[in-house]
């Protein structure tokens, strides 16, 4: 996911809660004070690329421990492991949100969808504004939805997680669904949202008449050969052995696995596995591979296909999680693609966008 940001306005009485929650979790975090971990000294890899890597942190460390970086130029493939292997598993948080661009693009593909499907097609939203959203506006951000519900229990669930490094999300379907209901939409432009994007995957499950978790596996990962990734929605989804991260203060976090809101975040990879994705879309090869394109302004991130955002040439996306980031990106003019995985919730952008111009 990203980072959260604060609403514009609040109700009174939830912001007084959400402030007593605040100051309970202070006074909690401040009695456990972190050991940030640094970068591993353990290191694997292209010697040229592990050098690039360590300057480009020189000035931006950070919290790290565990890393893995590929710089892909054509059929190229440079890594570099920082306490990791091409098999260890991290969460990519918001890339999640291209598997589900791409699933979107997938079905319309398939005739399952139109752009122009209006969302309570496919969910039960009566008649409620969000009814009328499409799948469209919701993959472009411009939906009117907010980042996320503006209801007390995802405030305090947010701020909680900020100091216990906790997963703020775990809705059911059904409470997604009257989150939706009782929401007032703001202006169709683009307002970058972690609730649209939860909804987009669920409605795209129903039509398909299965789960996300499952949709993601059979149209996506399956497909290009992605045998370590998946997509838990609960805690008892996760692989034995899962790794968990540290969060930007070097806390140890709980694993993300969002419920309901697992379209928006909740996929877990490797950087082999993510190589190959990120290879099949910047060749156009990957499944539903049209959500790369640009279809809209994205404010100062440039423009945005289905989730990916295109800026000054670069395909990309972030993501972050309690304990983990991540960056995705390619160029198809240079023939370039970067993998960033990151087992602390310290940002690789700068990392990321600084591999993709190194030489």
């Amino acid at each position: 996911m990203t980072r959260l940001q604060k609403p514009a306005t609040r109700p009174r009485r939830v912001l007084l809660a959400a402030i007593a929650a605040g100051l309970v979790t202070a006074l909690l975090g401040a009695a456990a004070i972190p050991r940030p971990p640094s970068l591993s000294a353990d290191v694997s890899g292209d010697d040229e690329l592990i050098d690039t890597v360590h300057q480009l942190l020189a000035d931006d460390p950070g919290v790290r421990d565990r890393l893995s970086v590929a710089v892909i130029d054509g059929g190229t493939v440079r890594t570099a492991h920082f306490g990791a292997m091409d098999a260890t598993e991290y969460e990519i948080g918001s890339v999640t949100k291209t598997i589900t661009g791409s699933l979107l693009a997938d079905a319309i593909e398939r005739g399952e969808v139109r752009a122009d499907t209006p969302l309570g097609d496919l969910l039960d939203l009566g008649t409620s504004p969000a009814a009328s959203i499409t799948l469209d506006e919701l993959a472009t951000h411009s939906s009117g939805l907010p980042r996320l519900p503006m209801s007390l229990g995802m405030i305090v669930s947010a701020i909680v997680s900020q100091y216990r490094a906790s997963d703020p999300y775990g809705a059911t379907i059904a409470e997604l669904e009257q989150s939706a209901r009782d929401t007032e939409l703001g202006e169709r432009e683009f307002v970058y949202s972690n609730f649209g994007f939860a909804l987009l995957g669920q409605a795209l499950a129903e039509a398909a008449g299965t789960d996300y978790a499952t949709l993601a596996e059979e149209r996506v990962l399956g497909p290009l050969g992605m045998a370590h990734s998946y997509v838990p929605t609960t805690p008892a989804g996760l692989r034995d052995d899962a790794p968990t991260g540290y969060s930007v203060a070097g806390r140890p976090a709980d694993a993300w696995t969002l419920g309901a809101d697992a379209p928006a975040g909740s996929a877990r990879s490797t950087l082999a596995d993510m190589i190959a994705y990120t290879i099949a879309q910047r060749d156009g090869a990957a499944p539903g591979s049209a959500a790369t394109e640009p279809m809209a302004p994205a404010g100062e991130s440039g423009e945005v296909g289905y989730a990916w955002l295109t800026t000054d040439g670069v395909t990309w996306h972030n993501g972050g999680t309690g304990g983990f980031t991540s960056w995705v990106g390619f160029d198809r003019e240079s023939d370039r693609a970067v993998v960033v995985l990151n087992g602390t919730a310290a940002t690789v952008d700068d990392l990321g966008f600084g591999l993709m111009a190194t030489d």
